[in-house]
């Protein structure tokens, strides 16, 4: 595992931006895991930026998403599909049918669930997967519990992760309570994981995750069993980490 230590969230998106850079240029046709929320939203402008600065080429580029609200659909303007289209798709070259992200709006959770299991499968093999940590250590929607998650799944949301999104709708009552996710086997099958992380929020995760026991209490810790993990993260994520 590698920790790059980030002076604050322009240059954790900077750096990260040119990780993921880096892997398109090296693969063009590459396989990119790609996340939603706050922590990404700097990395995706920087790829665009490139991208229009003529460095940068998606045409080639397969993306598959972490995950999706249940219940809501591609046009909901909290939806993850909308976020990446607005973050990110909508501004480079990349095929729209070779971006993949979990139908949250089939009712059937199994059918959600081996449905996207199966895109996951049929891409061949995440090259890159980009992750945030929630707050208590998430990764993806795999939420802390008793036991890790292996496949694609439907997860009831914790407290602290409605809490921590209600900020994107109107009110709590507006955020879903379930959600489809890419589960633990997903995740660490990817050849490359870069984790990024920014502000005093994420300290305490970010340090349970990287040197605390693996335990499915905190999701994350799982990243110390994979063998390609690259850390970003500024210095307030990084202050209760020595060294």
């Amino acid at each position: 595992m590698i920790i790059y230590k980030a002076k604050d969230y322009k240059d954790m998106s900077r750096r990260a931006a040119g990780i993921v850079a880096a892997q398109i240029m090296l693969k063009p046709d590459c396989v990119l895991g790609l996340a939603t929320g706050s922590s990404p939203v700097g990395l995706y402008q920087n790829l665009v930026e490139q991208y229009k600065n003529g460095d940068l080429d998606f045409s080639k580029v397969t993306s598959v998403n972490l995950d999706e609200y249940k219940g809501i659909g591609p046009d909901h303007d909290q939806s993850y599909r909308k976020f990446m289209n607005t973050n990110l798709f909508d501004h480079v070259n990349i095929e729209p049918s070779r971006t993949f992200v979990p139908n949250g709006l089939e009712e059937d959770s199994a059918l959600a669930c081996d449905a996207y299991e199966q895109v996951i499968q049929n891409t061949g093999g995440i090259d890159l997967q980009l992750l945030g940590i929630g707050n208590n250590g998430h990764i993806g929607f795999n939420e802390p519990g008793d036991a890790f998650k292996c496949g694609t799944h439907c997860v009831k949301l914790t407290q602290s992760t409605i809490e921590a999104n209600k900020r994107f709708f109107a009110s709590e009552a507006d955020v879903p309570r379930y959600a489809y996710t890419m589960g633990i086997r997903g995740i660490m099958q990817a050849g490359k994981i870069l984790l990024i992380a920014s502000g005093r929020a994420k300290a305490q995760a970010l340090k349970d995750a990287l040197y605390g026991p693996v335990t499915p209490s905190v999701p994350a810790s799982i990243l110390q069993l994979h063998k390609d993990v690259v850390v970003v993260a500024d210095e307030e994520a990084l202050e209760l980490i020595e060294g």
